[in-house]
């Protein structure tokens, strides 16, 4: 009887064992730890708070350790690039983003500056004339992502310089841990997939917005500002394939923008056979 129980026992413990196994972040290609580097400065024009100001915020999310510093130094690169532009690829990402802060106001204060001084020489308004110098720009880069050879990197941008309303974005990185590189479209679908998901897309919006054709959805504004087709904005989660249209892509920019989800089970035929696929279904 105790040899059955410590036999008992025995496999319990090797099943419990397993079962955290597969939920060991250690598993999870490169075991990238991450850091962030955060920003919130205000400059006035002529160093006057009295004047209008820009205002730069920046919540920018990078590795920092992994088993593998090539993987980790090229994660850095795209992320760099991604947020800040390729000229940061290669650097040090604090030096980047105290250059980057710094470079905005120095840009800032150059170009409105002298336009600001003879608007006040020619007496108008101020305060009206004041909304029209206070700029902002908001950048933030974040892991929404990281199970195994995935990591997905989404990138928030927000800025106004001026006019009747800012512009918002978002963008996505879906990062092939073992190639060491992004994922496109070509590299999850198989065949001529471009019209079949198109068509998926089209029927998703349609359920979604209750209309029963083409020409229903576009009564309501979609696919005025540009083709409804698959785009290489999308994320890849273990539910499916999201896309993001951000605002103009699809629709005007009154109605903001548009995400689209498709469950893997409804593309199925048109899935190729990455690994990365294999791991999230």
């Amino acid at each position: 009887m105790k040899k059955q129980y410590v036999s008992l026992l025995a496999i319990i413990l090797s099943v419990s064992g397993f079962l955290f196994s597969c939920h060991d972040k250690s598993k999870d290609t490169g075991k990238l730890e991450f850091d962030s580097i955060q920003v919130n400065q205000t400059a006035h024009l002529f160093g006057d708070t009295a004047k209008p100001g820009c205002n730069i915020i920046i919540n920018f999310a990078y590795p920092v350790k992994s088993t593998d510093n090539m993987l980790k130094d090229s994660l850095n690169s795209y992320f760099l690039s991604a947020c800040f532009g390729d000229k940061y690829i290669g650097e040090k990402p604090k030096d980047v983003v105290k250059e980057y802060t710094e470079q905005y106001i120095t840009d800032y204060r150059r170009d409105l500056e002298p336009m600001y001084a003879e608007d006040e020489k020619n007496k108008q308004d101020e305060p009206s004339i004041g909304a029209w110098y206070s700029y902002y720009k908001s950048i933030e880069g974040r892991v929404q992502f990281y199970q195994k050879d995935l990591l997905v990197y989404r990138i928030n941008y927000n800025e106004y310089t001026g006019g009747a309303h800012g512009i918002y974005m978002t963008t996505y990185l879906n990062m092939d841990l073992t190639l060491m590189r992004p994922l496109r479209l070509d590299d999850i679908f198989v065949g001529e997939y471009t019209e079949p998901l198109a068509d998926l897309i089209w029927n998703q919006l349609m359920t979604e917005n209750k209309v029963t054709t083409r020409e229903a959805l576009e009564d309501l504004g979609y696919g005025s500002t540009g083709d409804i087709t698959p785009t290489e904005n999308f994320f890849l989660s273990e539910e499916g394939i999201t896309f993001h249209y951000n605002v103009y892509d699809i629709t005007p920019y009154a109605m903001g923008p548009v995400i689209v989800k498709i469950p893997f089970s409804m593309m199925e035929h048109l899935l190729g056979s990455s690994p990365v696929l294999g791991n999230l279904k």
